[in-house]
């Protein structure tokens, strides 16, 4: 659904992300077990034992989706982000909770009896793919949202993988769908600095299709994943745009604050240029009807 902004906003037809639909789909497990292979070191062959467990009706702004699957003894997450959130923490600890309440309604256990309720080990990976300068890996820990430091040994940790283009080489070279996917990202990313958003896209794509591992996929969902790319970059204009907002009530808040303590309105606009003169006229007489009242 698109606001009057024309923005993507949530609704209740969840809307995959490409990233999903390459590592997330019960068509490409192939591409999940990869992925987990190279992240952990390990050589599963058979991608029927992967059981997706995506909660869907769990609905975060815009198009943010999760992979979750069951591999063995292990609950993974897979996150995708093209912004920075030093709150993936938080946000991973309530998914994993609806994780596992689902688990242990689906195998019958009692958290309230008198045995000992056994679960799959926890692993939270976020995939980052943003424009800020990102180290490989960052751990980002739940810690760092406590009010006090005194929390005795509690922690909860997102480890953060930046999936840009020249990082985590060694990771890239073990799976080939999450390369062609960062290499994907970089190629609309390049092609934008000549032409518009659509053509870039279409040119991105129509040179991947020719790929080893994404190239078939590309091309039986061409459409599709054209759609999908859109949508998320009408997302960051969506979130770069609310920043934007965010810092000019700042600003104005400023304005106000000093016309209450006694400012001219000539010093004000010298310090903060960026409101209009108008805008500023309007903060100044709210702020001396409120200092007067």
């Amino acid at each position: 659904m698109n606001n009057a902004n024309g923005y993507v906003t949530a609704n209740k037809k969840h809307k995959d992300r490409l990233f999903r639909l390459i590592f997330g789909s019960e068509e490409n497990k192939e591409n999940i077990l990869s992925l987990y292979n190279a992240l952990n070191g390990t050589d599963y062959t058979d991608a029927g034992q992967i059981e997706i467990t995506t909660i869907d009706d769990v609905l975060y702004m815009g198009l943010k989706n999760d992979v979750s699957f069951i591999l063995v003894s292990e609950m993974n997450l897979f996150e995708h982000q093209s912004t920075y959130n030093p709150n993936m923490p938080l946000r991973g600890f309530w998914y994993f909770g609806r994780l596992y309440e689902k688990y242990t309604k689906q195998n019958g256990l009692d958290a309230y009896g008198k045995n000992l309720v056994r679960i799959p080990t926890p692993r939270y990976i976020v995939f980052y793919n943003g424009d800020a300068d990102c180290a490989d890996v960052t751990h980002l820990k739940l810690s760092d949202s406590f009010m006090t430091d005194d929390a005795d040994g509690f922690e909860w940790t997102a480890t953060m993988l930046n999936i840009n283009k020249g990082h985590n080489k060694d990771l890239m070279e073990k799976c080939l769908a999450l390369k062609e996917y960062s290499d994907l990202i970089a190629l609309i990313r390049e092609y934008r600095k000549y032409t518009g958003l659509d053509e870039a896209i279409d040119r991105a794509v129509k040179e991947a299709c020719r790929w080893k591992c994404l190239g078939h996929f590309l091309t039986g969902h061409r459409s599709e994943v054209r759609h999908m790319i859109l949508s998320e970059y009408d997302e960051e204009l969506h979130e770069r745009t609310c920043r934007e907002e965010g810092r000019q009530e700042g600003k104005e808040e400023d304005a106000r604050n000093f016309f209450i303590n006694g400012a001219s309105f000539e010093l004000v606009h010298t310090s903060i240029p960026e409101i209009p003169l108008e805008k500023l006229q309007e903060i100044y007489d709210k702020a001396m009807t409120e200092k007067n009242n």
